[in-house]
């Protein structure tokens, strides 16, 4: 027998946080993606985490104060190693999968929708216009899908 526990939507900054550490967690440990935060970024979770926690509290409920470009660093990662379509696919799945894990209701769609805006929106910047969205390796959402998803909505 099935038992089905009730999940809350995202309240606020604390569940953000609790959010935010279970996907750099799991983006951290992820063979396709994981390089780019430990080996080429070098990333502190422990530094980083309250500067992208004020980016999604701001996103979502639009009350931090976030004044750092997000564009910049992962232009400098891709100077280093180019991210592909594959590789934004993956940040999205994981982040899907953390978010439904946790959160259930209109905030948690909310911020699995504004992933998706995010993922394509920064592909294109550092991709260019033209770049394929697909990939021919496993386990990752195509942008390609989202690309299409987000123009119906």
């Amino acid at each position: 027998m099935e038992h089905h526990r009730a999940v809350a939507d995202i309240a606020g900054r604390q569940d953000l946080e609790v959010l935010l550490r279970r996907f750099y967690t799991a983006a951290f440990a992820d063979p396709r993606i994981g390089p780019f935060f430990t080996r080429i970024a070098g990333t502190d979770l422990d530094v980083h985490l309250p500067r992208i926690t004020d980016f999604w509290e701001r996103a979502l409920f639009r009350t931090a104060d976030y004044r750092r470009n997000a564009f910049v660093p992962h232009a400098a990662l891709h100077s280093v190693r180019p991210m592909t379509g594959e590789d934004f696919g993956r940040w999205v799945q994981l982040w899907h999968a953390s978010v439904d894990g946790l959160y259930a209701g209109p905030l948690a769609e909310r911020a699995k929708a504004q992933g998706e805006r995010i993922a394509l929106t920064l592909h294109k910047r550092l991709a260019g216009e033209d770049a394929p969205l697909t990939g021919d390796g496993p386990g990752f959402v195509p942008l390609s899908a989202l690309e299409l998803r987000s123009s119906l909505v």
